[in-house]
């Protein structure tokens, strides 16, 4: 193809678009299109790319020379401004401070070690464009390892502050603690305890977290690894009592942290401070047999509200879910035959032809294996021989336990004028806003274990980033519900259930949003982790024109409608 131009007598030429061709031995012209109309610059330009030549000189292209992911990176570091996370830590601005904002943003966009972490902010090896945003230049692990002792001191300091933002008096605060295992033996805070991460082989932390009856971090603390959950509740009236300076405070947590006992020696002396827990099962158990609590309660309603003389000065919740009843005694039934299935081999065994097993102590030793395994030993009566094992189902028991499935008793000390029945049992369940914020903690999103630091401090600042990481990621969740799978309609949720009982319902705007995958706007709706990985789509450019000598200059990408969303949701801009 090629661009010829034909006189045409006394008018301007005409510009055509022709082709070359054979035919019968023949070359032949035919005429593609008629380009006369066009301006000359642009027929010019047509002829330059049928001749192969570049439109643009080499000295005077455009080239690409480096690109970060940036979008994520500017929502989170754009929220932990926004809230004056940077101004808690230290309100002058210097490198030590630098570092730990950066730690914390990279625990959201990219959990990772310290010397990954350090590598992901260098100039040389960096991976978002974190480091650049905060002026990092080089950053090395052992400089991240000194932040974390510089901030370690400062956390008394901000945990006040924060309390201050989040907490006043009267308020509610949950209280959880939680376990996480190490790689390694030398660090002096891990015990072999009881871990909830399935890692009975490893020494292990547990830590304790203070929350808003919004599930808002307000405070954490790391202690050794085989410390009960009932030990750590006297820090935890220290630090509300003294450090918080909060004298009136409705404490709430399960029923393995506020005990009995940790109630008469820790809680009741001490004036304003009230607490909100539940029986644990044999103190439901006693108020059965004494005849508290009946089927008649539950009638008309899940939810009756009692009083014992065993628990003077509190209400009691009698509340009963029907749906955990019938998990309850699923669950029991599968367990009682599978420990059967186990037992009748034992027996078996004690009748065989060779190798008979015999001896009571042998015997037991595999019975006793056995019951510790399903936990259900107390429902079975066994008689053990030398030669023998006799065994059957306390059908008894079983029954009266059963009777109780589905049951469970919120006790308190708060006045109804403060917290009706309804509002308490409420506030319990409000714990599983402590729960998802351990999920997220070692899981999900910023991923606290395995934990490799030797140092105790160390562990305890690994900790406390990790915390306030939750912290700005709290917040970015509130702002973006509506484009996250989450709820964003809180009061409609509310109005779905007849009773606080009940399990926790989807609004059917947020029903409406898991089955059509699109929000009311129809963008696509997204988890936390995915929408951040859609924003680092959002690229930070070096661009440089006119080769290598020429000027340079940055660049970002134009955010899609989805992006700028999330974007104007934070108030971030790019």
């Amino acid at each position: 193809m090629y661009v010829a131009t034909v006189p045409n007598r006394a008018s301007p030429p005409a510009v055509l678009l022709r082709e070359s061709y054979r035919q019968g031995g023949k070359v032949k012209t035919r005429t593609l299109a008629n380009l006369t109309h066009w301006p000359s610059a642009k027929v010019e330009a047509l002829r330059r790319v049928l001749r192969g030549e570049a439109l643009v000189p080499p000295a005077e292209a455009l080239q690409i020379e480096r690109s970060l992911p940036h979008g994520h990176v500017a929502a989170v570091l754009g929220t932990l401004h926004r809230l004056g996370l940077d101004r808690l830590v230290c309100t002058k601005r210097n490198r030590d401070r630098d570092l730990v904002v950066a730690m914390i943003v990279a625990r959201i966009v990219d959990p990772q070690s310290k010397l990954a972490t350090a590598r992901g902010l260098d100039a040389e090896t960096a991976g978002t464009s974190l480091g650049e945003a905060l002026g990092l230049g080089s950053a090395e692990a052992e400089e991240l390892y000194a932040a974390m002792d510089w901030l370690l001191p400062r956390q008394t300091k901000m945990e006040r502050e924060l309390a201050a933002r989040h907490l006043e008096e009267g308020t509610l605060v949950l209280y959880d603690v939680t376990s996480s295992y190490f790689e390694g033996t030398k660090c002096p805070l891990g015990r072999r305890g009881y871990s909830r991460d399935g890692k009975r082989d490893k020494l292990q932390i547990v830590y304790g977290l203070l929350c808003t009856h919004e599930g808002c971090p307000v405070a954490v603390e790391v202690f050794e690894g085989n410390t009960s959950d009932p030990k750590t509740l006297a820090n935890q009236i220290a630090k509300l009592r003294k450090r918080f300076g909060l004298h009136r405070v409705v404490l709430v947590g399960d029923r393995g942290m506020i005990t009995t006992a940790r109630i008469e020696e820790e809680l009741r002396p001490i004036a304003g401070l009230d607490w909100i827990t539940a029986l644990r099962a044999p103190a439901i158990r006693v108020l059965a047999e004494q005849g508290a609590i009946q089927p008649s309660l539950f009638d008309e309603r899940d939810l009756a509200e009692i009083t014992s003389d065993d628990y003077p000065g509190e209400r009691l919740m009698v509340c009963r879910n029907p749906i955990l009843a019938e998990e309850r005694a699923r669950k029991r039934d599968e367990l009682l035959a599978a420990t059967e299935k186990e037992l009748e081999r034992i027996r078996t065994a004690t009748q065989r032809a060779k190798r008979r097993l015999r001896g009571q102590d042998k015997i037991g030793l595999a019975v006793g294996r056995v019951l510790n395994r399903f936990k259900v030993g107390k429902h079975f009566v066994l008689e053990i021989t030398d030669e023998a094992l006799v065994y059957r189902r306390d059908q008894e028991k079983i029954e009266a336990e059963a009777a109780l499935d589905g049951i469970y008793v919120i006790r308190t000390s708060v006045e109804e004028e403060r917290l009706d029945t309804e509002a308490t049992v409420q506030a319990y369940k409000g714990l599983s806003v402590a729960e998802r914020a351990f999920r997220s903690l070692k899981t999900v999103d910023l991923k606290v274990r395995p934990i490799h630091h030797r140092l105790a401090d160390r562990v305890r600042a690994h900790v406390f980033l990790c915390m306030l990481a939750y912290y700005v990621e709290w917040h970015m969740r509130r702002a973006w519900a509506p484009l996250l799978f989450d709820d964003d309609d809180p009061a409609g949720a509310q109005a779905q259930r007849s009773s606080p009982v009940q399990p926790a319902q989807r609004s059917s705007k947020a029903q409406r949003k898991t089955v059509t995958r699109r929000t009311d706007d129809d963008l696509p709706v997204h988890s936390f982790q995915t929408l951040l990985r859609d924003l680092a789509t959002v690229t930070k450019n070096r661009v440089c024109f006119g080769g290598t000598t020429g000027q340079r200059t940055t660049m970002v990408t134009s955010p899609t409608l989805l992006q700028q969303r999330a974007l104007d949701l934070m108030e971030v801009r790019l």
